[in-house]
């Protein structure tokens, strides 16, 4: 049975992991929302968050975007390429409701199921 847990190792947890993915990253970007990715050595994909207070003042606000953040990447763990991935909050992630925020995350984790097949084809 495959498991949909989102446990610590799928997570970016230090300065450095996230420095990584930042050096030379590969993009998928809708106007609210960046996914920024780049290969591990690992077995498995892991995830980062950065949702600024400049374009969410509330604290719930930014929770409720990591929150859907984290179940979309959750939901599709198994299915992405094993990359170290950024998701990057943009100004107007606020207006976007929850089902227009998953959707809009979809299409952006399909992008990068795409180029992970391109790039390791190379």
């Amino acid at each position: 049975m495959v498991k949909l847990n989102f446990s610590r190792e799928l997570r970016l947890l230090t300065p450095e992991h996230f420095k990584y993915v930042f050096q030379e990253p590969l993009r998928s970007s809708a106007p609210e929302i960046t996914i920024l990715a780049r290969k591990n050595n690992l077995t498995h994909p892991r995830l980062g968050l950065t949702v600024a207070k400049k374009h969410l003042k509330r604290a719930h606000d930014r929770n409720r975007i990591k929150r859907l953040c984290r179940e979309s990447f959750r939901l599709l763990q198994h299915s992405l390429p094993n990359y170290d991935f950024v998701i990057v909050a943009k100004a107007g992630i606020g207006k976007l409701d929850n089902p227009t925020l998953t959707q809009t995350l979809d299409k952006l984790w399909q992008r990068h199921i795409r180029l992970s097949k391109k790039f390791s084809s190379n």
